[in-house]
């Protein structure tokens, strides 16, 4: 989730509903300076115990934080607390519970992603080295409680936290016991995003089921393969899902401002502090109408805010995010932006994914997106096939898009290579959670402290 830094320039105070559309149309840019931005959370667990460290305890997060700076990074604070961290490759962050997140710097190729990720992981695995601290790559917790988990000092954390029980059942899983891996990518124009946003949204359940990697609730099988998906499907109706109005004639920038107007505030940021806006209406506060503001109207960074609140499975601020894969180990860091840039940075694979999905129906889709978090590959597609089945055409298209790309390393290598481990998946038929499900009823005899040994980094 997003993190506030400070900024000495005021924002823009909104005057006109043109500047709500302006964030994305400034969010265009040339072909040849679109870039990359991988986002990939893990579990901080104590490796005596595998308790989850709280902020402030000794060798906790906030020393994990504190240890991290020696790499370079720059403390970031909120209420005289090190929330965060800034440096050239990005910002490390917190979620709710203390999971630790690289939002990396937008790059060039996915060899510099890569790069970016192993830097990360070796930094945090020598600082974990002398914290007795570990970091586990999965996309839910396997074993802790709900109450076994600390919270962070993050205003924006208690507000939601407040809120969420009051729309779904599985909000506070979502902010507590999930990880995920996510691709930031750019576009060119309107209809450059539309037809990506398009794209991206109707093959996102292939995202998910190739990253499936929460099969286990407090130490037992909880009978899915991405139970981190499912738990989107019960968190917020207001501000989830798979947008069916993106596939309707003449989306764009407008379609998509009006939808996130009519989604609830979640808070206003001011003076450092978050205000509880949980409920109201963004619409109010266009007209100086917002009840804990009176008078006031929303500047630009307070749009932004709002933006950051919605959580589909593919957003829109001033690029598109891939959100529907669960966390996983190093290899699958690289390959979640591999998938996405192979599928939308090369028009011509871009062009042939749409031909796939072109004609797929809202029933299909919303069907096959309720269906993957428990069938993974075998989930139905809309056209009656299973999804396993498109699977490797969906990766050929990709392979090609990225073979187009020619973006090489110093040993001559194409970005193709990183999408090994997803063959090597489709191959099998078998999804990350089904092979733990297997060591679980096999090797590990049903005892899952295994996972700490086999899946952390």
């Amino acid at each position: 989730m997003s993190t506030k830094t400070a900024s000495s320039a005021p924002s823009p105070v909104i005057e006109d509903r043109a500047q709500l559309l302006e964030v994305f149309a400034k969010g265009e840019k040339p072909r040849e300076t679109w870039r990359i931005g991988t986002e990939h959370e893990k579990f901080v667990y104590r490796c005596d115990d595998h308790s989850a460290p709280a902020y402030g305890d000794p060798d906790g997060i906030r020393d994990l934080l504190d240890e991290l700076t020696q790499f370079g990074w720059s403390p970031v604070e909120e209420n005289g607390n090190v929330i965060a961290l800034s440096g050239p490759d990005g910002t490390v962050s917190l979620e709710p519970a203390g999971q630790l997140e690289l939002s990396g710097a937008p790059l060039d190729n996915i060899h510099d992603t890569c790069s970016e990720a192993a830097r990360h992981l070796e930094q945090v695995k020598k600082v974990g080295e002398k914290l007795d601290l570990g970091f586990l790559g999965l996309g839910m917790w396997p074993d802790k409680k709900r109450s076994d988990l600390p919270i962070m000092p993050k205003g924006r954390y208690g507000i939601m936290l407040d809120y969420m029980p009051k729309k779904g059942n599985l909000g506070l899983d979502m902010m507590l016991r999930t990880c995920t891996i996510q691709t930031n990518l750019d576009y060119s124009s309107e209809a450059d995003m539309a037809q990506k946003f398009r794209v991206a949204l109707a093959l996102q359940p292939l995202g998910t089921a190739l990253f499936a990697n929460s099969p286990f609730t407090e130490s037992k099988p909880n009978g899915f393969l991405s139970y981190r998906s499912h738990i989107w499907s019960d968190t917020d109706p207001d501000r989830t899902g798979m947008l069916p109005f993106v596939f309707e004639d003449g989306f764009g920038y407008e379609r998509y401002a009006d939808y996130a107007l009519e989604v609830p505030m979640y808070f206003v940021y001011r003076d450092g502090k978050y205000l509880d806006a949980s409920g109201l209406d963004f619409r109010d506060f266009l007209n100086g109408e917002l009840s804990i503001l009176p008078g006031e109207k929303p500047t630009i960074d307070d749009w932004n805010d709002h933006l950051s609140t919605i959580f589909p499975e593919v957003r829109l601020k001033s690029f598109l995010e891939m959100r529907g894969s669960d966390g996983g180990p190093w290899n699958r860091i690289c390959a979640l932006p591999a998938l996405w840039v192979g599928l939308l940075y090369d028009q011509t694979a871009l062009d042939a994914a749409w031909d796939v999905v072109k004609d797929w129906n809202i029933e299909g889709r919303e069907i096959l997106r309720d269906s993957v978090p428990k069938m993974g590959l075998d989930a139905p597609l809309p056209n009656g096939r299973k999804l396993g089945e498109l699977a490797p055409e969906i990766l050929d298209i990709a392979t090609a898009g990225l073979s187009a790309r020619a973006k090489l390393n110093g040993s001559g290598d194409n970005e193709s290579g990183f999408l090994d481990p997803l063959r090597e998946i489709v191959a099998s038929g078998k999804t990350p959670a089904e092979r733990l499900l297997e060591r679980y009823h096999g090797a590990w005899d049903g005892d899952v402290s295994h996972v700490y040994e086999e899946e952390s980094f």
